[in-house]
């Protein structure tokens, strides 16, 4: 009777039902809920009560905030739209903040002003490609990223996935002698800032990190 090496089991921030769950199951990994993090928000007033149109980078960003009724939202992708029932929403071809960008002048093509509802760790290139230009973009920071206090111990795993540079720095340390991926540049980076390099890094989409995950 043959039998099957049991499945290697991937520690990532996100719960069953999730999209990104579903990826790291459909990769044959067994995925694992870990959280390390989580969001406070900032407390900030919003800085733009009417804008033309809000943009929104994450999910965790509409949970945050209170949006005005009847105003347009560009959102980066389907995960951020779920969140925001109700509400007329439009997304970009390209999950990404420059898809944002894009799609921002192409639906306003004479500028405008407009809120952006971000993280304290937003990379900042919205307001880079906006600057002294005819979109006006007003930051709205409704949201940190901070470590749990305590942190949890970790359960047994082959390998660690982190989402952002956040989880990263928190991560490199705690998972030592485990396979440490990276979604995106950034969290790479702050792997590496912490003395623990990714073993391999996907960009920001599902099916890169279905590639990633199937090499290894």
């Amino acid at each position: 009777m043959s039998t099957h090496p049991p499945q290697k089991r991937l520690g990532l921030a996100r719960e069953p039902g999730d999209a990104l769950f579903k990826v790291v199951a459909s990769s044959g990994w067994l995925p694992i809920t870990l959280q390390v993090t989580a969001m406070r928000a900032t407390g900030l007033p919003v800085p733009l009560a009417l804008p033309d149109a809000v943009i929104l980078l994450s999910p965790a960003g509409a949970q945050q905030a209170t949006l005005p009724e009847g105003v347009p939202v560009l959102v980066t992708g389907e995960g951020t739209a779920r969140a925001l029932p109700g509400h007329s929403v439009w997304i970009p071809e390209q999950p990404s903040a420059e898809g944002l960008w894009a799609l921002l002048q192409a639906r306003f093509p004479g500028g405008g002003e407009f809120l952006l509802v971000r993280g304290e760790r937003s990379r900042g290139y919205l307001e880079a490609a906006a600057g002294g230009t005819a979109w006006h973009l007003h930051p709205w920071i409704t949201h940190a990223e901070r470590p749990l206090e305590p942190l949890p111990r970790l359960p047994d795993l082959e390998a660690v996935l982190a989402l952002s540079p956040q989880q990263a720095e928190v991560l490199g340390p705690l998972a030592a002698n485990l396979l440490r991926f990276a979604w995106g540049e950034r969290s790479a980076q702050a792997f590496a800032a912490v003395g623990h390099p990714a073993q391999a890094t996907c960009g920001p989409k599902s099916e890169a990190l279905e590639r990633m995950l199937r090499a290894h």
